[in-house]
């Protein structure tokens, strides 16, 4: 499903590696750049893996940081190299979530809030077609057309026998009452909910209107676990025109908290496959 090689988590990696070199000469990012005549946004760009970087860049960086050891300046360099290459999702264009596939697509697992529709690893084709339509009303159907390709080739990661996406998704309650497309569509898309929730990796609870304010009251977030030790976890924040990775184990430390709390607030997963069957059976009824 994925080629060997995520240019998107080699960026990672190699940025930690680098960042750890300048620290262990106790230099900061702007004493780094003034010696390559570069910008400090760059060397941090470069660290937090969100740009590429080439064999020179490591080279140059490397010769700063008076890296002897050869083995590991070639090591370097090799990731650099794989990191340009491209991910299966860049023959789709200009994707502007293109960082976060990137990051799902070598998780290991993923928990997920979702306050507004129903996760786009769990959605229907229709489903998901209606829900990028009203939430870019300004695009051509090739372009939602195209979204709505990305997203099915995602959901290959909960269908893939060797290597399955541990998902947890808490959804809000109302997602379930807002009507997408039409009532019958939401009733495909809750029985399709049903059932990928008896997945032995996918756990589905509903957040129930009565339990009133939460931990997720500000919105949508996402955390995702990568199965190497070296990869540090990662929460996911979706914005309009940009978003938000945050990687520092304090923030997410805080916000795994607050999933806790989420899903101990949360219906159980009987609870919530009956909640679910309801409401279909309601949407149904028109």
């Amino acid at each position: 499903m994925a080629s060997n090689v995520n240019p998107t988590v080699r960026r990672r990696r190699l940025g930690q590696e680098l960042r750890k070199l300048r620290e262990a000469k106790n230099m900061t990012a702007e004493q780094v750049a003034e010696r390559l005549l570069v910008s400090q946004s760059k060397i941090s760009r470069l660290e937090n893996g969100r740009r590429s970087i080439s064999q020179r860049d490591v080279r140059d960086l490397c010769g700063v940081y008076e890296v002897e050891d050869e083995r590991m300046v070639d090591s370097l360099m090799q990731m650099a190299k794989d990191s340009r290459q491209q991910g299966w999702w860049h023959a789709f264009g200009d994707i502007p979530y293109s960082v976060y596939i990137g990051l799902e697509t070598d998780a290991e697992s993923l928990r997920m809030y979702e306050p507004q529709i129903i996760p786009g690893l769990l959605q229907t084709h229709s489903y998901a077609e209606a829900v990028i339509s009203g939430a870019l009303p300004e695009s051509t159907p090739a372009d939602i057309e195209k979204r709505v390709t990305v997203r099915t080739r995602r959901q290959e990661r909960i269908r893939d026998e060797e290597r399955p996406l541990r998902l947890w998704a808490v959804i809000d309650e109302g997602a379930l009452h807002r009507i997408v497309g039409s009532r019958q569509l939401m009733v495909e898309q809750l029985e399709h909910l049903i059932e990928q929730s008896h997945l032995p990796h996918v756990t589905v609870q509903v957040l129930p209107f009565e339990m009133g304010a939460h931990p997720g009251i500000s919105g949508q977030y996402s955390i995702l676990e990568f199965p190497d030790t070296s990869d540090s976890s990662v929460v996911y924040i979706e914005g309009v025109t940009s978003d938000l990775y945050l990687e520092k184990a304090q923030d997410v430390g805080k916000y795994s908290v607050m999933y806790e709390h989420l899903r101990a607030q949360a219906l159980n997963v009987d609870q919530t496959r009956e909640f679910i069957s309801k409401m279909a059976k309601k949407h149904a009824q028109g």
